[in-house]
Parts: C-alpha cells; sequence; structure tokens
C-alpha cells in the first residue's frame, strides 16, 4: 500500500529534515517514518517532551529569534512544519499564523524546503468537493487561523502547503477517537454529526506522502486525504468498532451547526494521485488490510 519515497520521480537527494510539532500526532508518526528512511533528523516540541527518533529540541514557533537561530545551527535541507495548536482564538492564532511566518522566514534564510501542513476546514463547507484552486473560506477562528498561516507560507517560493483532513492511526489512537472513547467510558453523552462529512487519512499515508514531497519539485498547495468520504458519525463508528470500544450507552447521532462547522469540507485528491508514488487509500481499504496483521 505505501511505496517508497525515495523512489519518486523528480527527486532530490533529502538527508536533513527538521519537523517542528514532533510531539503531536502527525509529528510523532513521521519521526518514525523518518528514522526508517534513513533520514538525520531534529524535532521540535512545545510542552510535551517524547522519547522519538533523531534529536528533539524545545521550541515556541512565536519566539523568531529563537526559530531562526535553531533553523541556522541544524541547517536542514527540508522543515515539515505541523506545530499548531487548538487553544483560544488569540493563542491558536500566534502560534499558527505567527508561528508559519517565523518558519517561512527562517527556511527562506537557510534555503531550506518547507512543507506546511494546513487543513480542509480552510473551506466553508457550502462547494465541495474542494479542489487546490477553490479560494479559503474559513468560518471560525481555527480555519481563519490556518488560512492565514497559507498566505504566510506561499510568500516563500519554495513550498508545498500541504491541505488534509481528520487524521488517524491503527496502532496509536488518536485525539479525536480518544476523546470520544473516553466521553463514552465516563459515561457522558457524545454525538457524531451524521451530516458532516470528511475523507480522513491514514496517519501512515500522509507521513510518507509528506517525505515524499520533501524530496520532490513540486511546489504549491497538495490536497492529501484518504480517498473515501465518510460522515463524522460515520467514520467515529468505524474508530470505535477498530478499538473496541464498547461503552456506547451515552453515543447519539445528530446534525452538524453549518453555522459554527463547515458541513462537507470532502478534498478532491486526484492531483496528488497522479503526483505522488504513496497510495491514499480510504478509511475502509486501510481497515481491510490491517485487520488481520
Amino acid at each position: 500500500m505505501l511505496r517508497d519515497p525515495a523512489g519518486a520521480e523528480e527527486a532530490r537527494n533529502v538527508t536533513r529534515l527538521l519537523v517542528t510539532g514532533g510531539s503531536s500526532y502527525l509529528g510523532q508518526h513521521l519521526l518514525d517514518a523518518a528514522d526508517r528512511a534513513g533520514y538525520d533528523v531534529l524535532y521540535t516540541y512545545f510542552n510535551h517532551r517524547i522519547t522519538a527518533p533523531g534529536m528533539g529540541r524545545q521550541l515556541d514557533v512565536r519566539d523568531g529569534v529563537a526559530v531562526r537561530r535553531l533553523v541556522a545551527d541544524f541547517g536542514p535541507e527540508v522543515i515539515i512544519h505541523t506545530a499548531g495548536s487548538n487553544r483560544p482564538a488569540e493563542t491558536m492564532d500566534a502560534v499558527i499564523r505567527q508561528g508559519a511566518a517565523n518558519v517561512r522566514a527562517a527556511a527562506a534564510a537557510c534555503g531550506a524546503r518547507l512543507v506546511h501542513i494546513s487543513t480542509d476546514v480552510v473551506f466553508d463547507g457550502q462547494q465541495a468537493p474542494y479542489s487546490e484552486n477553490d479560494p479559503p473560506s474559513p468560518i471560525h477562528d481555527y480555519g481563519r487561523a490556518k488560512a492565514a498561516a497559507e498566505q504566510e507560507v506561499r510568500r516563500y517560493e519554495d513550498h508545498v502547503v500541504v491541505r488534509t483532513s481528520l487524521i488517524y492511526g491503527l496502532e496509536r489512537m488518536d485525539r479525536g477517537t480518544r476523546w470520544i472513547a473516553e466521553g463514552l467510558r465516563a459515561g457522558k453523552r457524545v454525538t457524531l454529526f451524521v451530516d458532516q462529512m470528511r475523507n480522513p487519512v491514514w496517519v501512515q499515508s500522509l507521513s510518507h506522502a509528506c517525505l515524499e514531497l520533501a524530496g520532490l519539485e513540486y511546489r504549491g498547495i497538495l490536497h492529501v486525504a484518504g480517498a473515501q468520504r465518510l460522515s463524522r458519525a460515520e467514520f467515529g463508528l468505524r474508530m470505535l468498532d477498530w478499538w473496541q470500544i464498547e461503552a456506547r450507552e451515552t453515543l447519539s447521532f445528530g446534525p452538524c451547526d453549518g453555522e459554527r462547522w463547515p458541513l462537507d469540507c470532502t478534498l478532491d485528491i486526484s492531483r496528488a494521485g497522479d503526483l505522488l508514488q504513496t497510495s491514499l487509500p480510504g478509511v475502509d481499504d486501510v481497515l481491510e488490510q490491517n485487520l488481520h496483521k
């Protein structure tokens, strides 16, 4: 299912890689994949020190001087910027938007390629499926901060903005599924939306795609998500089944508040399918292929 990023056409020879937000869900999987691929890796974290391949450094991406110093000292050929925040609006905007600007400036100063992780919720959910050419139209603070961060990154020529969707894994539980599982086990009412549509992406696929893009010449926006369109309810139930979460007495289903949250952020991934060697399977295909491993 996953092909070797080193086999991509138009590949650069990349050895030194910086991953910001290495303690994040995606960051940890990226570090594992980069280690297996033989990269010389430095990763950053803010509060949560982790045990992971490569060297780790504490970094606040809001501190432009610290970002420039760390990048200059390490001299990466590629930076994969995953660091973000879901904190209250003011802090979240600073971490996401200003952090992206600081990382972009540091990448430009040392000539590093920048792979920036963005999201499908830069869209308002009214005109899906969305292609790379569709303009952002965010309707909440997180989406607005991510859209602003994209603009910061695009001021630098050698960049890729990777828009993705709900990230999940089958060996480590993702944060969204953990929130559902913990709520159900505690007897709290948990509502899964039946009308909010996304195309969730397997973290292994996304990690390999990011490493593949680190070595390609492609520049601009790229939608990298799973091939299957699912409602949040359908996706949530699949994850609960995979993790064998049986406590469902307080689980309910209902509509999403379309004024607060985008309803359908399905991404058109045809460009990524043509460009990448890494496959982007849907949830059901991933579950089926991993069921008996």
